[in-house]
């Protein structure tokens, strides 16, 4: 009798907004450290319980950046959790903290096993606002990071400044009451110029040329 394969999970893609939220990590090595430092990047409330902690998470504790347990963890820490983090090198630890995150209705990350997990974490780089995540549902991290990588190259710092025009545009055109359809964005946003001002400093030339793209394409 065949068996029939499992099907991979199909992911929804999403940012959280985890500013405040209390974030609970388990785990005090490396890979735990990569959390807390994604953690503290977002604004969130950081608790790390570990009994033996990498040195950097005592200077983050002692500069009160995260709340530092030093013991094992009990299922108790949970408690007001938006997500949580097993990061331990334990199998059974990291199992139980998934268990328990179900039970606690707190969505749950296992480092590198996405069965448990209730979310992956991809792979990602930022530009300003921008945010570029790459993720293969699991299956390869290393080609996550390979894709990464070579996006990476492609996309300036100037990026960051576009976004800072766009997002002045939109506030001013929204305040006048235009709505402006997606396409006509699509249309006006001539990346190889604006980019090309951007990288020469012309910051007012870049906003100009697109504020007249938008009138443009929005008359015509």
């Amino acid at each position: 009798m065949n068996k029939k394969k499992s099907k991979s999970a199909i992911y929804y893609p999403i940012f959280l907004n985890l500013r405040g939220k209390r974030c609970v990590v388990i785990g005090g090595g490396n890979v735990a450290l990569r959390k807390v430092k994604v953690l503290l990047d977002c604004g969130a409330n950081v608790t790390m319980i570990c009994p033996k902690p990498h040195p950097e998470i005592v200077k983050l504790s002692k500069k009160r950046a995260i709340h530092f347990i030093q013991r094992d963890y009990e299922k108790e820490d949970l408690g007001g959790a938006a997500i949580a983090f097993a990061c331990t090198d334990v199998k059974k630890v990291n199992r139980k903290l998934a268990v328990d995150a179900k039970e606690a209705g707190v969505l749950v990350n296992v480092a590198d096993d996405p069965r448990p997990s209730d979310f992956i974490i991809p792979s990602f780089f930022r530009k300003g606002n921008l945010t570029v995540a790459i993720s293969t549902a699991g299956v390869s991290p290393a080609l996550a990071r390979k894709i990464r990588t070579k996006l990476e190259k492609s996309f300036g710092k100037e990026y960051g400044p576009l976004l800072s025009i766009i997002g002045e545009i939109r506030s001013a055109i929204k305040k006048k009451g235009i709505i402006v359809e997606p396409k006509i964005w699509q249309e006006a946003l001539n990346l190889d110029s604006l980019i090309h001002l951007l990288q020469a400093g012309q910051r007012e030339k870049a906003k100009t040329l697109l504020l007249n793209k938008l009138k443009a394409y929005q008359e015509g």
